[in-house]
């Protein structure tokens, strides 16, 4: 009987992970600030790690920067049962702390817009039509089609500087070369071996996030750990989560500290730092 809390978190942490919709946007600016979304607001980590809130009252999934190291990212509602209606609006803190929209509020979903650009402006984004395909807008406005492939249901996706694609799609994990080339770098990621039939199931990978030799890092958000990958394909554990959490993103700070935004089985964020000697801190 003694066991039973632990069993009973685990199991409400696997409905959590395959239910929730938790977010991925954590980023650095140029100064070392971290920035992270929690689904009810923005925070922002000073290098010194003091922790405050930089944009309040905002449900964003996803940040990200530009060169100058504006901040942006979304407010999404839902109107209620009355209406069904959701809306959205995009916003942006600039570097000098003004806030304001650059989207004004509307009806529906975002589209057309995406928070995964490169260093170069260009914006990309999924586009689930007749055929699953990624778009692709550069800064003048004009939009084409980036990739085609046999795309089955892709999940999160990100941009490196130099406009390499990474994304999860049925499990594997795919990059798109900045010529719109297609390759599956790894299959079904996933600790076990052979990986369970859930592991082609949406969220049980979460979003991406690279390090300066070029290896990939997934969180595997349903078996509650971070996995590298290689360029040639090799997977190895680099960090687990706390029973009750789950990652759902991450980044390298200058430092080579790494950065762990996390997810729990009520649904709140917190952002976990672990240092290069393995140690952490909770903020």
């Amino acid at each position: 009987m003694k066991q039973l809390p632990c069993v009973l978190i685990l199991f409400l942490l696997v409905i959590v992970t395959v239910e929730a919709h938790p977010g991925v946007g954590i980023v650095q600016d140029s100064r070392g600030n971290i920035y992270y979304t929690d689904m009810t607001q923005v925070w922002k980590i000073t290098p010194d790690g003091k922790k405050h809130v930089a944009v309040p009252d905002v449900h964003t999934h996803e940040l990200c920067l530009d060169g100058e190291d504006n901040l942006y990212g979304e407010h999404l509602w839902y109107e209620g049962d009355a209406t069904k209606k959701w809306g959205h609006r995009v916003w942006c803190l600039k570097a000098d702390g003004t806030l304001s929209d650059i989207i004004p509020a509307r009806e529906g979903f975002l589209t057309n817009y995406s928070f995964i650009r490169d260093r170069a402006g260009n914006m990309y984004w999924v586009d689930r039509g007749v055929e699953t395909v990624v778009k692709k807008r550069s800064p003048d406005g004009r939009i084409t089609t980036h990739a085609v492939a046999d795309f089955q249901e892709v999940g999160w996706m990100t941009a490196t500087p130099d406009g390499q694609l990474y994304l999860i799609d049925r499990g594997d994990l795919r990059r798109i070369s900045p010529d719109g080339k297609v390759t599956t770098i790894a299959a079904k990621l996933s600790e076990h071996r052979p990986a369970p039939a859930k592991a082609a199931t949406p969220y049980y990978q979460m979003s991406q996030w690279l390090d300066e030799k070029g290896n990939v890092y997934v969180a595997v958000s349903q078996e509650s750990l971070v996995l590298k990958i290689t360029p040639d394909g090799r997977e190895e554990v680099v960090a687990r989560t706390r029973l009750g959490w789950a990652p759902s993103a991450g980044l390298f700070a200058r430092d080579g500290a790494l950065f762990l935004l996390e997810y729990s089985i009520t649904n709140r964020m917190r952002v976990r730092r672990i240092d290069r000697e393995g140690h952490d801190h909770i903020f």
